[in-house]
């Protein structure tokens, strides 16, 4: 049988230069962010004071980059983007008609018409429904 290898002694100087190197890696790739706000994305909740709370109306100073923000990111997607972002937005993505719709061109409109058949019907359908209405 072989003999189980006998675990070397812990090198606390070896251990603190890795924790050293390992620390100034962090430090390097740190970046330090003071500037915070809130996510226009996110939903926003307010809250009303305490009933009992003297501090009541008090004034606060509007952010206007803040604002600013929160508007554009209430925006629709048409006027956020030049382009559209996902492939479920190139469907409806250009709303405006291919046509100018001109209502005296009989060869592309079809006004609805009537005729003594149709005024018959209707008049029954509408008799119909306050009946059933009623009943």
């Amino acid at each position: 049988m072989a003999k189980p290898k006998e675990k070397e002694p812990v090198d606390i100087v070896h251990q603190n230069a890795i924790h050293v190197e390992t620390i100034m890696k962090e430090l390097r790739h740190q970046k330090l962010y003071t500037e915070f706000n809130i996510n226009p994305f996110k939903k926003l909740h307010i809250l009303t004071d305490k009933p009992m709370s003297n501090i009541t109306n008090r004034k606060e100073e509007e952010d206007p980059a803040f604002l600013q923000a929160i508007h554009a990111a209430r925006l629709e997607p048409t006027k956020k983007y030049s382009h559209p972002q996902t492939e479920a937005q190139e469907i409806g993505w250009m709303s405006s008609p291919l046509l100018v719709s001109d209502r005296s061109d009989r060869r592309l409109n079809f006004p609805r018409q009537n005729s003594e058949i149709t005024k018959y019907m209707e008049a029954a359908w509408r008799l119909k429904e306050q009946t059933q209405n009623l009943g």
